[in-house]
């Protein structure tokens, strides 16, 4: 095997360290590293696949590889970045056992929830030009984006999300990861405006929002396209 067909599973470890860093960071009190470190794991994610598909170096070894990495970087380290937004919540109610704090550990259905995705999206060959489900790494952009704003907006530290809110956030991401809702994907056959309209538009206000409002505008975008998918991800596909 050539070196060029190791190229996309080495961007895919790329991920996986990525998503290793965030957890680090978010253990050690810094979760705008870890938000940060998990918006590199999806370069890297998109990187592999474009290389993947570049080179035509796809092999059943990287297909597993992918799907491993994105449960740690889209699944385990967005577990960690809720945990400790609800861990910092002040209206909290507090349970403990063994020294651990409970109810912040029910951050923890989204790695759970995101490992279910994963292993339903490899077995399912109808989501080729939409997902049904929100994708793994849309809900961890989504959840990264929130230390981001907060910090921004000077409120990261003073529990101003809240604990009940967060946990909102969690069901909400958990019950969308495994849905049949559709959403659609950014793969386009060509970069016309025809037959792309919805993905441009999305693209215009994303880039749009961040320019003015920057890092407070991320956890909007999202909504925007889980909005924006629910009513137009089907009839795309028509």
């Amino acid at each position: 095997m050539s070196l060029k067909q190791h190229l996309p599973n080495a961007l895919t470890c790329g991920n996986l360290v990525s998503g290793c860093l965030s957890i680090l960071f978010v253990s050690l009190g810094m979760p705008v590293k870890a938000a940060i470190m998990i918006f590199v794991a999806g370069l890297f994610d998109f990187l592999d696949g474009f290389a993947a598909r570049l080179l035509h170096a796809h092999s059943p070894i990287g297909a597993d590889l992918d799907s491993l990495s994105d449960v740690v970087s889209f699944g385990v380290a967005p577990g960690f970045i809720m945990r400790y937004l609800m861990l910092y919540a002040t209206d909290k109610p507090l349970i403990t056992l063994f020294g651990i704090e409970l109810l912040p550990c029910l951050a923890f259905l989204l790695p759970v929830f995101s490992a279910i995705r994963l292993a339903k999206f490899n077995i399912d060959d109808t989501q080729k030009t939409s997902f049904r489900g929100i994708p793994a790494p849309g809900m961890a952009i989504f959840i990264a984006s929130l230390p981001l704003a907060l910090s921004q907006a000077g409120h990261l530290k003073d529990g101003a999300l809240g604990y009940w809110a967060c946990l909102g956030i969690t069901l909400f991401f958990s019950f969308l990861m495994v849905s049949r809702l559709r959403f659609f994907s950014f793969k386009m056959k060509s970069a016309k405006w025809k037959g792309n309209e919805v993905r441009w538009i999305f693209l215009i206000v994303a880039v749009a929002g961040f320019a003015i409002f920057r890092f407070v505008a991320l956890p909007f975008i999202m909504m925007v396209y889980i909005l924006m998918s629910v009513f137009f991800a089907r009839k795309m596909e028509e």
